[in-house]
């Protein structure tokens, strides 16, 4: 049995600037680092008075949920889509989630937005600072801090190109030809790209593709514009900062060049400095890699990421599902510890990107990792591969919606079941403590967009497909349609666990034993008043268990609850206050 306990507050409010002068001597040695410190400062007191008249509460509690959307997500004719996706958020949405996670909303060349070229600007075909502005008056914001990599179209890299001293060691320039062997692959591009330049030509680190040049952040001016830049952020009403690809943060030749020492001071750095001027500000890591890994990120609790992305999740609820064994899942929850209580998983299935392999090795064996993916070609899904050290490809991620991951597209069960087995899923997820992340496919009943496959060339964009308003509006009033019955289940869930404190991101959660294919999850308040027992039925066979209390009520539907053969119909789940 394993338990969380905390209140779950982010804070130091006071925190001393000064303490991190010694981490930046260690990075760049007493000389640059103190000169470092010394710029560092300015900045800080530059942007102390344009953040402190935001800073809000930097708590978390059970009505936390944040929506991961593309700002052009849902579109109308002549609209500027930052508006729209305000328009729906709106009306459909306040009261059941709290925050909304904009995906790059800045002017890109490639990668959906991740391949930023202005880090400063709205792209002015999705709207302005003032949509954003307006979305971020009832939600609180998700803005991704793309800081790994910039655009080769950014202003920055074009300076590189020019040979202007002032970006000349902005980027990292490999010469001659080093073994890069060790070098962890995200993905089988190659890990260079030759750019010409007045001074002859250069191979630069380009870790995701050839449109995203790594930043060298062995050169303190990089790091002092992008602090700069994460504070812009801060002023601009980000509550949240998601730190996109950071693992591969620093580069050094002759290592794997993922989870350096180096990567974890820069984002101390960060976090530091949040303290100092935005303490309402929370980073979340994303790291999809081993679970070990992943939560690396909390740092010692007080230091790094108040938030680390939950990665090996989405595919161990997959497993779970498929074979209707719900142990594997139970006995990983247990170990879900954050180091202290100023940090929580951010708990979530399906997002933008592919559901991550990698988290779920060494949880799972290679046989049931060739079932996801098997599973994944069946119900019509794409996989994605990486580039391992010794020349060989792995299966990295699938390229697949979360819920026709879970129902085979086109096969011939009732689309009632389909939901079930969809929303228990769901309902997992959102009992587990920490914070949920919906995305917003997920919590519309999106399936495959394989003919966004076919425009864009590219596996990912099976899950990407953008919406118009009026045929959304049209499904959700259509209580038959797949969008309606997912998001009116969703809608319960997200009113019931709002409105229990057991639910908590940093209450106590134990993973209780049951039948093999029940999840059971028992979720206390932080002030110990309020309980919750949540049952999740992960096969499509009739179960029933014992419950243990003599006074319970169904927390969904409020009938009360009989603690003697409770039955889950197939796929059924059941929250139960206590």
């Amino acid at each position: 049995m394993a338990a969380i306990v905390s209140n779950c507050e982010n804070y130091p409010m006071n925190a001393n600037l000064s303490s991190i002068r010694p981490t930046l001597v260690e990075l760049y040695g007493e000389t640059t680092g103190l000169d470092t410190f010394q710029r560092l400062s300015l900045i800080v007191d530059r942007y102390r008075d344009r953040i402190a008249p935001q800073v809000q509460t930097s708590s978390l509690s059970e009505r936390d949920t944040i929506l991961v959307s593309y700002a052009n997500q849902v579109r109308e004719p002549q609209v500027p889509p930052l508006k729209t996706l305000d328009k729906l958020c709106r009306k459909y949405l306040v009261g059941l989630i709290s925050g909304v996670h904009l995906l790059p909303f800045y002017p890109s060349s490639s990668d959906d937005g991740f391949s930023v070229e202005d880090y400063r600007t709205v792209n002015p075909d999705l709207g302005t600072w003032s949509d954003v502005h307006s979305l971020g008056a009832d939600f609180r914001l998700m803005f991704d801090a793309v800081i790994n990599h910039v655009s080769s179209r950014n202003q920055w890299f074009q300076g590189f190109l020019r040979d202007d001293p002032k970006y000349g060691d902005y980027f990292i320039v490999v010469e001659g030809d080093p073994d890069l062997s060790q070098v962890v692959r995200p993905r089988t591009l190659p890990l260079l790209t030759r750019f010409d330049t007045p001074s002859g030509t250069k191979q630069v680190w380009t870790t995701f593709s050839e449109d995203q040049v790594d930043l060298n952040y062995r050169n303190p001016a990089v790091l002092l514009e992008i602090i700069e830049i994460l504070l812009f952020y801060a002023a601009q009403g980000a509550t949240f900062l998601r730190l996109d690809a950071i693992a591969y943060l620093w580069k050094e030749i002759g290592t794997s060049c993922i989870h350096l020492p180096q990567t974890h001071r820069v984002i101390q750095l960060i976090r530091a400095v949040l303290d100092n001027v935005a303490p309402h500000v929370m980073l979340i890591t994303e790291t999809n890699v081993h679970h070990a890994e992943n939560i690396s990120y909390f740092g010692n609790g007080q230091n790094e990421a108040q938030l680390v992305y939950n990665f090996a999740l989405p595919p161990l609820t997959l497993h779970t599902f498929y074979t209707g064994d719900a142990r594997t899942l139970s006995n990983w929850a247990k170990t879900l510890t954050p180091p202290s209580e100023k940090t929580t998983f951010l708990n979530f299935l399906a997002s933008h990107d592919g559901i991550g392999l990698n988290p779920a090795r060494g949880i799972l064996s290679e046989d049931e990792i060739v079932l996801l993916v098997r599973k994944t070609f069946e119900h019509g899904g794409l996989i994605s591969y990486k580039q391992n050290t010794e020349g060989t490809k792995s299966p990295y991620e699938l390229n697949i919606s979360y819920f026709d991951a879970l129902s085979n597209p086109n096969g011939e069960e009732a689309l009632d079941r389909k939901v079930n087995r969809f929303m228990a899923a769901q309902a997992v997820m959102l009992s587990l403590a920490g914070v949920p992340a919906i995305y917003f496919h997920s919590l519309f009943g999106s399936q495959n967009w394989t003919e966004g496959v076919k425009q864009t060339g590219h596996s990912r964009a099976i899950n990407r497909e953008k919406c118009q308003f009026d045929a959304m509006e049209r499904d959700l009033a259509n209580g038959h349609s797949l969008r309606s019955k997912v998001f009116t289940r969703y809608c319960q869930l997200l009113k019931a666990r709002n409105g229990t404190s057991a639910f908590h991101p940093c209450g106590t959660q134990r993973i209780l034993e049951s039948h093999p294919s029940v999840f059971a999850i028992e979720r206390i308040s932080p002030d110990e008043t309020s309980h919750v027992l949540c049952l999740h039925n992960t096969s499509g066979n009739k179960i029933t268990v014992e419950i243990e209390q003599k006074t319970a009520s169904d927390l969904l539907t409020g009938r009360p609850v009989r603690g003697s053969g409770v039955t889950l119909e197939p796929y059924h789940y059941l929250w139960v206050r206590i």
